[in-house]
Order: structure tokens, then sequence, then C-alpha cells
């Protein structure tokens, strides 16, 4: 949000330079020297470097004329302006001004009628003005084209990140979740070994009074079988006599 509301005062901001940038053109009249001829013609200071105004000047004059350059002299035959074309030549140069650079524009004073010679002035300096705008225009439209595209990347970004953000709270939540039923096959675990050990102790338990049952059961048998054999009173005195001998020798033993 903070960056959108800072874009908008660019743009805004950004509007109000090209406004102002009209009103910063300021166009001289400039008498020079052409191929040791005198040019009369219309001048303007730019910011920019003499590379910069240059290229942007030639590209400029080629929408009203034909342009050819020698030694750094812009010639425009055949120029055209509201309708009206001029059958001589005009020259355009741009050189450097301290940090700046000045674009120029005129013709010669020679081979023009007065008529022609007043109109082409006129036509000249509204022509150079115009230029000094637009080359204005142009340098903001690009500054206002580099800020579109940076803005775009930071809302791409944005974007990313805000997916990338929406991704991770849903796994934070999938965890959230794959903790709860981990917690709970975990206390489910913990409750079924209980059960289990129990159940474990517990069998252990039946294992003890059934093997007791089966000793008791064989002990009886044997008891009943040592009994069913003993044929009279006399044979059971002798066996009571070998059982009582043989406890008093484990104990004799012990």
């Amino acid at each position: 949000m903070h960056f959108i509301k800072k874009f908008t005062w660019i743009v805004l901001f950004t509007s109000s330079v090209l406004t102002m940038s009209a009103q910063t053109v300021k166009v001289k009249k400039e008498n020079t020297r052409i191929t040791g001829d005198s040019a009369e013609g219309y001048e303007v200071e730019l910011e920019g470097t003499v590379n910069e105004v240059h290229s942007a000047f030639t590209k400029f004059l080629k929408l009203y004329g034909k342009v050819k350059q020698s030694e750094g002299i812009l010639t425009i035959n055949e120029l055209a302006i509201n309708g009206s074309t001029y059958t001589f030549s005009i020259y355009a140069t741009v050189k450097e001004t301290g940090k700046n650079a000045t674009a120029w524009i005129g013709s010669k004073s020679s081979g023009q009628g007065t008529t022609d010679a007043s109109n082409v002035h006129a036509a000249l300096e509204k022509l150079i003005a115009d230029f000094g705008i637009k080359y204005y225009r142009d340098k903001i439209q690009v500054q206002i084209d580099e800020t579109n595209r940076a803005y775009q990347a930071v809302e791409k970004q944005k974007q990313r990140l805000a997916n990338e953000n929406k991704t991770l709270l849903t796994k934070v939540e999938d965890n959230k979740r794959e903790k709860i039923q981990l917690e709970k096959a975990l206390e489910n675990n913990k409750l079924e070994n209980e059960t289990l050990l129990k159940r474990i102790e517990k069998n252990k338990l039946d294992q003890d009074s059934v093997a007791l049952a089966g000793e008791q059961s064989l002990y009886r048998n044997s008891i009943c079988f040592l009994f069913e054999g003993i044929a009279s009173s006399d044979d059971l005195i002798s066996i009571l006599s070998s059982l009582r001998l043989t406890a008093f020798t484990l104990v004799a033993d012990v």
C-alpha cells in the first residue's frame, strides 16, 4: 500500500514536470556560420549530453524532411511544416554547453526571398520549441516507463511472496492437524500397550493356574493308583513306614 501511494505521487509529480518542462524550454534567436556562410536561426539549451540531444534531434527532424549529416551538421531538404514545403536547405547542429547541450536550427540568408525568410523563421522558432518540449516529455516518459516496470516487478514479487506465504500457512495448518493426529495415535498406542501388558500378566497367571491344576490332578491320580494297589493292612503299614522314612531322609538332607 505504501508503495502504491508513492507510485501515485511519482506519477503526479512527473505529470507536473511535463507541464513545467513546456514552460522552461526557452528559445533564443542565434546566428551562426554554416560552411563559411552566415545563417540565422534559433536555439534551445537542454539538459543532457550532446549524444543524447543529437540523437533525439535527428529523429525529430526526420519527421519533417530528408535529413543528411556531414561533419556534425544536419541538413534538412524539402522541409515540410504545417502544409508548407521549403525548397531551400535547413541546417541544424548540436553543441556542448557546460553540462548541457544546445540544439540549433536555421537557414542561410542567401537564396531566400523576404517572405520565405519571414515564414521559415517563424516556423523554425516553433519547431525548435516543439523539439525541446518533446525532448523533455520523452525523457520523462522513459522515467515513467522505468517506474512502471519497477512497480510491476514489485507487484509480481509481492504476489509471489503472498502465494508463498499462503502455501507456508497451509503447511503449518497441515502440520498442526498431523501433530494432533500423531498425539492421539500415541495416546491410543499407550493405552493399547497398557492393555497388552495386563493381558500378558493375566495370561501368565492363567498359565500358572493351569499348571498347578495339572500337578494337583496328577498327584491325586497317583495317590489313587497307589492305594488301589494295596492288598492288606500290612501293605498299608509298610507303605506308610516307607513314606515316613523317606520324609525323615529328606528332612535330614535339608
